[in-house]
């Protein structure tokens, strides 16, 4: 037996959830794939207060109930974002799917999850009791597991817009052709002065969920381009150590030499 509620107040979403054992809905486009669709359905995408996009100084708040279509067209949106939603699945697709829900669902492949990661990107999480400000890589906990509370709903992403203007996005294979491996790699860099300010690099599909090592970017944090250059090497063979990858269509060998590519490369596009 299926039941569904579709409110039309977040205060009412609250209720439902805090009371029901529901399975959260936005566009549906991973649900609707699952054979077993018994259960009881919260429908989302009625909701004002999660289908709007909101701009601050240096952030964009985004509604989780927001399509990808909808970020996509907004004009504040950056671009590292517009290029990472504009290769998931067709234009149908993106009508439908939720930034909410390629969170929700848990899974390391979400492209525009991979550029929050990289984005340093908060999550706004609610329920009755009040409300959390959670980091986007503290929220993923392993595969299909998150911190979210079962009285809990995702309302807002906040994604800081400042330092993403210089960024290197990349996805290794066609999803639609089924080809060998789905690799994705995201990459922001920015200087100040001659000192490196920023640099985050962030690895998808490829594990139980994304991998972002801060502990190993802040070894070229500060530096100069001549340093960073001495340390390349090193910090290569850092993240050649600290990434374990799951197999794929084919080895997690191959796959980590894909990524250790991207990483070399994106180092050697920023002087590095």
């Amino acid at each position: 037996m299926v039941k569904g509620y579709q409110p039309t107040s977040l205060k009412e979403a609250l209720e439902i959830r805090s009371s029901e054992k529901v399975t959260l809905y936005g566009g549906g486009t991973d649900l609707m794939v699952e054979e077993e669709r018994e259960g009881s359905y919260l429908f989302l995408n009625k909701i004002p207060e999660m289908r709007e996009i909101k701009e601050e100084e240096g952030l964009l708040r985004i509604g989780a109930a927001c399509t990808f279509t909808e970020v996509l067209e907004h004009p504040s949106t950056p671009q590292i974002m517009k290029e990472a939603i504009s290769t998931i699945a067709s234009p149908a697709i993106r009508n439908l799917g939720t930034m909410g829900g390629n969170i929700g669902n848990g899974s390391s492949k979400g492209d525009s999850v991979l550029v929050l990661f990289v984005a340093d990107a908060k999550l706004r999480v609610v329920s009755l009791r009040g409300e959390r400000i959670i980091d986007i890589d503290k929220f993923y906990l392993g595969r299909k597991k998150l911190d979210l509370k079962e009285d809990e709903i995702i309302v807002e992403i906040l994604l800081p817009t400042e330092n993403l203007n210089n960024y290197t996005f990349e996805k290794v294979a066609e999803r639609q052709a089924l080809a060998i491996s789905r690799v994705a790699f995201a990459g922001v860099f920015s200087m100040e002065g001659d000192k490196i300010a920023k640099i985050a690099v962030a690895f998808g599909a490829v594990a139980s969920t994304f991998l972002r090592f801060k502990n190993i970017e802040e070894k070229l944090i500060g530096k100069t381009l001549e340093e960073a250059r001495a340390l390349k090497e090193e910090y290569i063979a850092l993240y050649d150590e600290a990434t374990v990858f799951t197999e794929g269509r084919v080895s997690a060998e191959f796959r980590k030499e894909v990524c250790m590519n991207l990483l070399r490369d994106f180092l050697s596009q920023n002087g590095i």
